[in-house]
């Protein structure tokens, strides 16, 4: 079978069986067509060629300056194709199989800096309307815990009642750990559940909502994460900050990057965030680095003085 006829097959069948959208099958058959294109040159073709032929073309990328990220969607396609070949026993072996993929890198999170932190903070505080309340509460609570937002949204109603300064969440695999609350978090949610109630769901069709720190009406029975998103970017706005700079992830990166400007060791915020995995939380060495410069330049006897 030619290469055309084996691009056409495979998108004809991307198209009525998997319902590929129309962008999706004219990127396939670009990239696909670059790799028929590289395969002559090479003076064979899709169904000709070897596991050493498809790295010559990923070789070939890379010599080209062709990003990883876009060399990685190639290789997708690439890939894709060669399976479907396979399957069909238009091919007898598959010599995409063992093909590495690029290291894509990893991107740096947002973070804010402690004063756009402190003026969230201070213009969520200055509504002391019932959705005021709540939303400072919320804000404290995430800079405070660094927890994920869905772990936030579900806590139980009993959060904070009894002061306490760490709290037990249940985190994915049903991992349980210990997160801190500061004061202040404490104090935004005494003041939020004074008004509680009010946002209870109320008819026979609300949805059990009554255990839930943040109740609500959406089937979950709490505040949804879509509603928070909103709620945050509103008041990013309210705060005269950037809304594009800032989000519930956003605040939760925050915490980790203070955290560890402050001092605490990647370990601990490894725990703190509930990562199951260390390289999971060293996105965040950028800001380790930065504390040795400045602790070298600082503290090092040969250390250029200002």
């Amino acid at each position: 079978m030619n290469d055309h006829a084996l691009i056409e097959q495979f998108l004809e069948m991307m198209s009525a069986e998997r319902g590929a959208a129309l962008n999706t099958i004219l990127a396939y058959r670009r990239d696909l067509v670059a790799l028929s294109d590289f395969l002559s040159t090479q003076k064979t073709t899709l169904s000709l060629a070897d596991q050493d032929d498809l790295e010559a073309f990923m070789g070939a990328l890379a010599d080209q300056g062709v990003s990883a990220r876009t060399a990685a969607r190639k290789l997708s396609a690439l890939r894709r194709l060669y399976r479907f070949a396979h399957a069909e026993k238009i091919l007898a072996q598959n010599p995409s199989l063992v093909l590495s993929a690029p290291k894509l890198p990893r991107p740096l999170p947002k973070v804010l800096g402690h004063d756009e932190v402190n003026q969230l903070l201070a213009t969520a505080g200055a509504n002391t309307s019932p959705r005021g309340l709540r939303t400072h509460a919320l804000i404290h609570i995430l800079y405070a815990s660094g927890l994920r937002v869905s772990e936030m949204l579900s806590l139980p109603m009993t959060t904070g009642q009894r002061d306490e300064r760490m709290l037990m969440v249940r985190g994915k695999g049903g991992k349980e750990r210990l997160v801190p609350l500061s004061h202040e978090a404490l104090e935004a949610i005494t003041a939020y559940r004074a008004v509680r109630e009010r946002f209870l769901p109320t008819g026979p069709s609300a949805p059990r909502a009554d255990g839930f720190l943040f109740p609500s009406r959406a089937k979950s029975g709490h505040l949804s994460r879509e509603r928070f998103h909103a709620i945050t970017k509103a008041l990013a706005v309210q705060a005269k900050l950037d809304p594009d700079k800032i989000s519930p992830h956003v605040l939760r990166h925050a915490f980790a990057s203070h955290l560890l400007a402050g001092g605490a060791d990647l370990r601990t915020v490894q725990v703190l965030l509930g990562h199951a995995d260390i390289s999971t939380t060293q996105i965040y060495t950028h800001v380790l680095d930065e504390r040795l410069k400045t602790l070298v330049n600082q503290a090092h006897p040969l250390a250029k003085k200002q």
